[in-house]
């Protein structure tokens, strides 16, 4: 994994071609920041819902290995797809940080967990449960697509999805 902290703006300034090729992409800067992990960066894994939460869970209760779970949830923001008991088990479990395409709740519990989270709001109304979705799908969030296994370095200047993983 890269060492951090790795200085988003840094790395746009030194690798233009990679960026131009489509190798290294920047998500629109949409996201709130949560959570006490400002910096993050790892592997990415994926997963495309809609208002359900049940493989957010599922996946989380992997272990994370220093991953980043990347929920696109369409930009829903009717109900919240993360919420303090799954920040908590994404800490117990080793994921670093999550990108929620969507909304998260339990606001104060999440920005007690040692995981960075980013979403694109939140929402006190939990989600449905009904397990409907695809994990490990490559996801699009708002216009930047996003396939497992990339990685994704996140700080407080932004979001970037690298086809590999960087060294500055």
């Amino acid at each position: 994994m890269a060492a951090l902290p790795l200085a988003t703006a840094e790395v746009c300034d030194a690798n233009s071609n990679p960026i131009i090729a489509g190798e290294l992409r920047a998500l629109p800067p949409i996201f709130k920041i949560y959570g006490r992990r400002q910096v993050f960066a790892g592997p990415v894994a994926t997963v495309k819902v809609f208002e359900d939460n049940v493989l957010v869970r599922e996946l989380l209760q992997e272990k994370g290995h220093g991953r980043v779970l990347v929920v696109d949830g369409g930009g829903s923001v009717r109900c919240a797809l993360l919420g303090g008991n799954l920040a908590q088990l994404a800490q117990i479990n080793g994921w670093v940080g999550i990108v929620v395409n969507g909304c998260i709740r339990d606001v104060d519990e999440i920005n007690g967990c040692d995981v960075g989270v980013r979403a694109l709001n939140s929402h006190p109304m939990k989600s449905g449960k009904k397990g409907t979705g695809e994990k490990r799908v490559a996801v699009n969030i708002a216009g930047a697509r996003i396939c497992d296994g990339e990685w994704l370095y996140a700080d407080a200047d932004g979001i970037l999805i690298s086809r590999t993983e960087l060294t500055v």
